[in-house]
């Protein structure tokens, strides 16, 4: 099954970078404001994400772009 790694882009401006199954079905999560981590930064919008060909794959890709250089990587050439 793949793995899709997610960015998105919420109200304050900030992003948010996570992994899951269903992209869509987590979106839905994120934009009801049922995950903890981005409910009080509503609304949220999906502005990037990959698959990957395993969960392993898409929580190493998940690390880099939560890092300094992944960042700076997203914000060069993903956003």
């Amino acid at each position: 099954m793949a793995h899709y790694v997610y960015i998105l882009r919420c109200n304050d401006g900030e992003y948010y970078t996570g992994i899951t199954y269903s992209v869509k079905k987590r979106l839905v999560e994120h934009q009801q404001g049922t995950c903890q981590s981005t409910a009080y930064r509503l609304p949220v919008q999906c502005v990037w994400f990959c698959a990957c060909s395993s969960k392993e794959q898409a929580a190493r890709l998940e690390s880099y772009l939560k890092s300094h250089s992944g960042r700076r990587f997203r914000n060069r050439f993903l956003l």
